[in-house]
């Protein structure tokens, strides 16, 4: 019997797109979605992969999704995952509040439409849910606490989720992602600190901690790689939290005994942070 997965946030260079491949490869029918379709073109020749033009934060064109997939699937979906990411770097009292609002559009309530919107077929599959969550949301770092704070709320949605819509049938895996070879940062927008900034004596140092990921990125782990782990972990029918991408198990393995006030005085160390401190 056919087996069928929607993925949000396909485009090219993405965890998104390694997904698709990595799906189809496994003779999973394939629904790959973005919000601008251009953006898959190497997906295009996959004989079961379906594009679908999809922007998260659009309730008109989810429906129109659900619609598609229902027509080919005969109602049903097996696996859902919400990959679909926007990253932001600034300091929380440097925050566009547009843009700090418009990245938990896609990051969070974009979430709770799709789930919404796809539970009738996921119920009829009874199927799973995978939710892209981040180390960030669990360790948040200097630079990132708006982008942190949409993952930490994701994670909360998951585990009560879990509670809900396990007697529908329904599995839920929360990925806890750690540091992927993605394109999410080509997206955002570039960081520079506003004219007035308390920190403005210290825009290069911030500047080194936001794009501190650009500067390790050889050493991340791949797309591909991660797809591929993320996957084994689907099929077998893996449920709750489960960690993978470059620090993901350390980040779990080295928090889990430690005080918050030892943790903070890591990440302010680590971080470089403790130059600030007047």
């Amino acid at each position: 019997m056919t087996k069928y997965v929607l993925i949000t946030g396909c485009s090219v260079g993405g965890i998104g797109n390694a997904f698709a491949r990595a799906f189809a490869s496994r003779g999973i029918s394939v629904f790959a979605t973005a919000r601008d379709a251009s953006r898959m073109e190497n997906l295009a020749g996959l004989p079961n992969v379906t594009l679908i033009t999809l922007d998260v934060t659009s309730c008109d064109q989810i429906a129109a999704a659900v619609q598609k997939v229902s027509e080919k699937t005969g109602g049903t979906l097996d696996y859902l995952i919400n990959n679909s990411g926007q990253h932001y770097t600034m300091p929380a009292l440097d925050s566009d509040l547009d843009i700090a609002k418009r990245l938990f559009d896609v990051n969070f309530w974009a979430v709770l439409q799709m789930t919404q919107s796809f539970i009738p077929l996921l119920i009829a599959a009874r199927g799973t849910i995978v939710n892209i969550g981040s180390i960030a949301g669990i360790t948040p770092f200097p630079c990132m606490s708006v982008y942190s704070a949409s993952k930490a709320a994701l994670h909360a949605f998951d585990t009560a989720l879990r509670y809900e819509i396990t007697p529908l049938g329904v599995d839920i895996m929360t990925v806890i992602t750690g540091a992927v070879q993605t394109r999410i940062a080509d997206n955002a927008p570039k960081f520079k600190l506003p004219d007035g900034s308390r920190y403005s004596q210290a825009e290069e140092l911030l500047k080194a901690i936001a794009l501190g990921e650009e500067v390790h990125r050889s050493t991340m782990t791949t797309t591909e790689g991660y797809a591929e782990k993320v996957l084994n972990d689907i099929l077998r029918a893996k449920k709750g939290r489960v960690w993978h991408g470059k620090y993901a198990r350390l980040t779990r393995w080295m928090l889990s005994p430690l005080p918050m006030t030892v943790q903070f005085r890591i990440f302010m160390k680590r971080s470089g942070m403790e130059a600030l401190l007047v």
